[in-house]
């Protein structure tokens, strides 16, 4: 049996997968380290064998029936070896991020009672 493909996970893959593909534009030597938000998008598709979209497998140089198994080991192989990550404005600011918007909020007080008087 083959394994599913959550509608989510496939959404933050393509988010991820558009990313690389800016990161990996950038110049080896300007390029900053890869984010470590790749991990989980990358470990939740890693025993999925389900074939990728043809444009995806191009911009990740996979053959064309490459899974999303064959993607995720990419992602996985850009981050091995690192020993520092970037913080998310370091990263944002080489690569034209889709979900910096996101990343970059900051966590709000859920009541008054963070704020003295």
């Amino acid at each position: 049996m083959r394994p599913s493909m959550h509608p989510a996970a496939q959404l933050q893959f393509a988010r991820i997968v558009d990313e690389f593909v800016r990161w990996r534009a950038i110049s080896e030597p300007e390029r900053p380290p890869a984010p470590a938000w790749w991990w989980g998008p990358a470990f939740e598709v890693r025993g999925i064998d389900v074939k990728l979209p043809r444009h995806w497998c191009r911009q990740l140089r996979l053959a064309e029936d490459a899974t999303y198994a064959d993607g995720a080991e990419v992602l996985r192989r850009a981050l091995a070896g690192q020993t520092v990550q970037p913080w998310p404005y370091d990263f944002s600011r080489m690569i034209d991020s889709t979900d910096s918007d996101v990343r970059d909020l900051h966590v709000q007080p859920s009541d008054d009672s963070a704020f003295p008087p």
